[in-house]
């Protein structure tokens, strides 16, 4: 208790010190408990404190202007702990509800560290609604189940899930080749919802492939003109070409390809054609309410689906190569530029002048549309950040290729490109997009042309002549396809499979450890609570020992030196 009396003056002693700012009213009180205390102004004050009995506890009363905190009782026994308010408290002690709203500020690997804390976050975190909006905001909706009977599962099973399946791009692969096209392929759509490919060329006709097994299902009649762009989801196919219409199919209720392709009579409930442009078509996109069509006549049009009449129109002054709406806003690059339209008012929120050597052919955004990929002539890949004044700051540089870069597809992580050179880049933008955003807006990198400069991709997929014209990016899959007229399927569930087996031989070799730990830790403490599993263990190490002979002496010497 003497030690406990020493550090109640040295706490007095700092606010001795503290109350010099205080006004002159506050001293008088303070100096007037001063003499209540047993301190001797000699230098052995502290020595003849100490040699007070361990019974003696001085009883302390300062003033409450000075100190605020609640003193212990005099009658109770301080041991040196803190009060029990103080050591019960902890983060888990607050409601249900605060504790959600204040995991609901931590990212997915942040929430997955503190799960493993106690059973109570476990279970808070994995019921927690966050998780959809992590899902949406890197893969959007989910695919609907291939079962609608089973159970369908929580959201954060469904992004870990996801998340899993994103990092088999690195893995090993099988490779398909899709023939029926009589000439080269411009454009290819992979539906990942449906498990269904698109392709269109220079053969006139849009051909549907199954996703899984890889053969053909059907093709349309011939349109008579080149397919450049190709762009669909559950309720309706799009496809645009050289003579400067858009070819549409509904879904057919009931077909479990959902289009019918094949019809040689042309219904108009189901297919029929929007005209408006004066050039050929180059891009599509879709979203819930709109089509978005650009062509060479420097114009993008935004056709409402109820109507399928033309609402808006936004003139360039070059020819539009790519586009891609997210949102209320579409991203387009029309010539060497590259900008940003809000589509309610049709006003330009961004622009970037010149983002590449030569035309900007190719265009990618994330699914939230904060992030904006460009491909250009020279061969670099540019990646843009949207903040919220809508400007676009320049954040990463890639040079993957030696000629131009004529598609992106984006899936997170994965940016994938395909060029002229022939050759497939996959690029993961994860490590740049957590230092982007621990980054303010103010200290933005920006990004000068330079070896120094470029980031490196993941991983270079070779084998295909030259010129690829098109690829996509769904679930584990790539599909590409170019002036060869073949179709390729790069498969990576391969690599999913072989990930999983690694993953329960670690989890089986990590229980074994923990378990033979644990059957030490028993021996060292006696062997009471080891048992017959102890004395198994000794059995075990004797034999192991007579087979493996000197070997096996010097190595369990060395352990004994070790410990």
């Amino acid at each position: 208790m003497a030690f406990e009396s020493h550090k109640e003056i040295g706490d007095l002693s700092k606010n001795h010190n503290s109350s010099e700012s205080h006004p002159q009213s506050q001293l008088v009180p303070y100096r007037a408990n001063c003499n209540s205390f047993p301190i001797q102004k000699s230098s052995s004050h502290r020595k003849s404190h100490f040699k007070q009995p361990l019974n003696q506890n001085p009883k302390v009363i300062p003033s409450k202007s000075i100190l605020k905190s609640k003193e212990p009782e005099p009658n109770s026994k301080n041991t040196g702990s803190a009060t029990p308010n103080a050591t019960d408290q902890s983060f888990t002690d607050l409601p249900s509800a605060v504790i959600c709203e204040i995991l609901k500020c931590l990212d997915p690997k942040e929430l997955g560290i503190v799960s493993c804390v106690s059973t109570q976050l476990n279970n808070l975190i994995s019921d927690l609604h966050g998780w959809k909006k992590f899902y949406f905001d890197r893969w959007g909706p989910p695919s609907p189940p291939v079962d609608p009977q089973n159970e369908k599962p929580s959201w954060k099973e469904m992004f870990v899930e996801r998340d899993f399946r994103a990092k088999s791009f690195m893995g090993r692969f099988t490779m398909d080749n899709l023939h029926g096209h009589t000439e080269a392929v411009r454009s290819v759509f992979v539906l990942v919802s449906a498990k269904l490919i698109f392709t269109g060329g220079y053969d006139y006709v849009v051909r549907m492939w199954d996703l899984e097994e890889g053969f053909s299902i059907g093709a349309s009649r011939s349109l008579g003109c080149t397919i450049r762009a190709i762009s669909a989801d559950s309720d309706l196919l799009v496809a645009g070409g050289t003579d400067a219409f858009i070819q549409c199919w509904k879904a057919v209720e009931g077909n479990p390809h959902l289009f019918d392709l094949t019809s040689s009579n042309s219904n108009s409930n189901f297919e029929f054609r929007l005209w408006g442009h004066e050039g050929p078509i180059t891009c599509l996109g879709l979203d819930s309410m709109r089509i978005y069509s650009g062509s060479w006549d420097m114009t993008v049009r935004v056709w409402d689906r109820s109507s399928m009449e033309c609402v808006t129109k936004l003139r360039h002054k070059d020819w539009v190569w790519a586009l891609c709406p997210r949102g209320n806003t579409v991203a387009v690059t029309a010539g060497k530029n590259l900008y940003i339209w809000e589509i309610s008012t049709g006003e330009p929120l961004g622009l970037v002048l010149n983002p590449h050597k030569g035309n900007a052919y190719a265009l990618a955004r994330s699914h939230t549309g904060d992030l904006v990929f460009s491909g250009g002539e020279d061969g670099t890949i540019h990646m843009y950040a949207l903040n919220t004044r809508s400007d676009l700051v320049i954040s990463s540089m890639w040079a993957p290729h030696t000629g131009a870069v004529n598609s992106l597809s984006f899936e997170y992580p994965w940016l994938v490109s395909c060029s002229t050179d022939g050759r497939i880049a996959l690029i993961d933008v994860r490590k740049l997009v957590v230092s982007r955003k621990n980054n303010s807006e103010s200290r933005a990198r920006t990004v000068v042309s330079g070896a120094g400069d470029i980031e490196p991709p993941q991983r270079m997929l070779h084998g295909f002549g030259c010129n690829l014209f098109s690829v996509d990016v769904g679930w584990d899959r790539i599909v590409c396809a170019g002036e060869e007229g073949v179709v390729r399927v790069w498969n990576f569930s391969q690599a999913i499979e072989m990930e999983r087996r690694a993953r329960a031989l670690r989890s089986a070799r990590l229980e074994n450890r923990m378990r033979r730990k644990k059957v030490q830790m028993e021996m060292m403490n006696g062997g009471t609570g080891g048992g017959p599993h102890c004395a198994a263990v000794v059995k075990k190490n004797a034999l192991n020992g007579e087979r493996n002979g000197v070997w096996h002496s010097k190595r369990g010497v060395g352990g004994k030196l070790k410990a």
